[in-house]
């Protein structure tokens, strides 16, 4: 999945006309697919560094609570306080559920190694999707090249699809049919306004229907 949807970003990033070294540093240093998303588009459209920075990280903003809740786990190990700060620049959301489903069975001292480990096969994985991405652009028919961009609609897609909180369906839907119109209005700020908007909406909507419910 995570080679997959990485691979249209590379292809994303080819058509935004950045450098292969730009989507790998942009990989890397951000490491969050929305907000890679967002500098590609912002950026090929021009849009001021700040707004390219706020948006990046407004799309990137669901890190700061995975960050808060992992960072205390790590308190009892020196190695993995010493390193907290490069444990949660690594760290993705693959990485913090499956780090959180396999915690209850990990000790102190086997909690550092584990979430490097996977943290560096998760961010290797990503690399090698953006390059593969990157290159199979510029090889493969245009059809093809295209369609490899929709990849991280389909990624999205299957993550949304497998959660039972309502809320965050409401916000898909919601963004969904507002997204093109703010676009429309302000292509350098339509993302972040269209991120915030439809997720206060959906927050307010599913509270107005009794919050809290799953689906079905």
């Amino acid at each position: 999945m995570i080679i997959g949807s990485m691979i249209g970003f590379g292809s994303l990033a080819r058509d935004s006309d950045m450098t292969l070294s730009m989507a790998i540093i942009s990989t890397v240093g951000i490491w969050g697919l929305p907000g890679q998303m967002a500098m590609a588009e912002m950026s090929a459209l021009g849009a001021p560094m700040a707004a390219i920075v706020i948006a990046s990280s407004m799309a990137n903003l669901r890190f700061m609570p995975m960050a808060l809740s992992v960072v205390p786990l790590f308190r009892a190990d020196p190695r993995g306080w010493a390193w907290r700060y490069v444990l949660t620049q690594v760290m993705s959301i693959n990485v913090w559920a499956v780090f959180m489903l396999r915690l209850p069975s990990l000790p102190n001292e086997r909690r550092f190694p584990f979430f490097v480990g996977l943290a560096t096969s998760c961010l290797t994985a990503g690399i090698a999707g953006t390059v593969t991405g990157y290159i199979l652009t510029g090889v493969l028919p245009t059809y093809v090249s295209v369609s490899l961009i929709f990849l991280n609609l389909c990624y999205f897609t299957f993550v949304i699809s497998s959660s039972d909180q309502r809320n965050c369906i409401f916000a898909v839907l919601i963004g969904a049919v507002i997204g093109p119109i703010v676009y429309n209005i302000s292509p350098n700020w339509g993302l972040p306004f269209c991120g915030l908007a439809a997720g206060t909406a959906a927050y307010y909507l599913d509270r107005a229907l009794g919050g809290g419910r799953d689906r079905g």
